[in-house]
């Protein structure tokens, strides 16, 4: 018996409008491990994304957009999923928090995300979240819609919802 793969078709996409947007996050990606820069050390590494839905609809689909921030899976004092945890929560972690936080807390929590875009090495541009904050005070509260599909739910020949490739334009392993 074989099994055959092949390089999924190119799809277009637009990115999510700069500006600062209210959101609610929709998904955290299964923590997965890929290879860490030689100039960091080398070794291996674990990331993960967190997938954030925005208040205004990509009229392409009808859907809110999307927008996506990849990590490396730690809390260390100078890791950047910290640093935005920290950031969205309006308070460092305390000692014990730092122990373990499971990041599927995070689904349904409301924040605002500053969008930038940026060009990647492919020449596509790419909506980069490049600054969380806690909801503002007295914003009605956004969902996650009822038929989103988490990534750890979907069955692997279930198509992306999302884009294939990172702001960088190198692919996202998944």
């Amino acid at each position: 018996m074989s099994t055959t793969v092949k390089e999924p078709e190119q799809r277009e996409f637009t990115p999510a409008p700069e500006g600062l947007h209210q959101a609610v996050c929709a998904d955290v990606w299964p923590i997965w491990t890929e290879p860490r820069p030689e100039e960091w050390g080398g070794g291996l590494q674990d990331k993960t994304m967190l997938v954030w839905h925005i208040d205004e609809i990509n009229p392409t689909d009808g859907k809110p957009y999307a927008v996506f921030k990849r990590y490396t899976a730690s809390l260390h004092e100078k890791a950047t999923l910290r640093h935005d945890l920290e950031s969205w929560r309006g308070r460092k972690f305390s000692p014990e928090e730092l122990k373990s936080f499971d990041l599927e807390r995070l689904i349904g929590v409301n924040c605002q995300i500053q969008v930038l875009h940026k060009a990647g090495k492919n020449g596509k541009v790419y909506a980069n979240a490049v600054s969380i904050v806690p909801a503002g005070k007295n914003q009605q509260k956004l969902v996650v819609a009822k038929d989103y599909e988490r990534k750890k739910d979907r069955k692997p020949d279930t198509p992306n919802a999302e884009p294939m490739e990172d702001e960088s334009g190198d692919r996202v392993p998944f």
